[in-house]
């Protein structure tokens, strides 16, 4: 197989506007401030909570926190475009791998 293509795709998506948005928003996060610790954080638990919901469970607590994290972060200008800029990026991922997951005719249907 030849990956010309994959990194031709790689340099289209570096240069997308989903990509560009992100990256001028994660440089505004300043290493150390808060607002990058609130969002290192606010990751966290989204972890938590989706390994949770993989495993059929739910933590309320988790939920609860993930949830006024979320809504301080919206108060933080910079922090809400960062998570703003970084779900449009991953959804613009995601769409691609389920578009080359679909060729390859692998079931991608727990994704859903």
């Amino acid at each position: 197989m030849n990956y010309d293509k994959a990194h031709a795709l790689a340099a289209e998506i570096r240069a997308s506007e989903e990509f560009k948005r992100y990256k001028a928003a994660k440089e505004r996060i300043e290493p150390g401030s808060s607002s990058e610790a609130f969002l290192s954080e606010y990751k966290k638990l989204q972890l938590k909570a989706q390994a949770d919901m993989v495993a059929g469970q739910t933590d309320e607590e988790t939920l609860s926190k993930l949830q006024r994290l979320g809504e301080l972060l919206q108060m933080d200008r910079d922090a809400a475009e960062y998570l703003f800029a970084e779900f449009a990026l991953s959804r613009l991922v995601g769409d691609i791998y389920r578009i080359v997951a679909n060729a390859a005719e692998l079931d991608i249907s727990m994704l859903d």
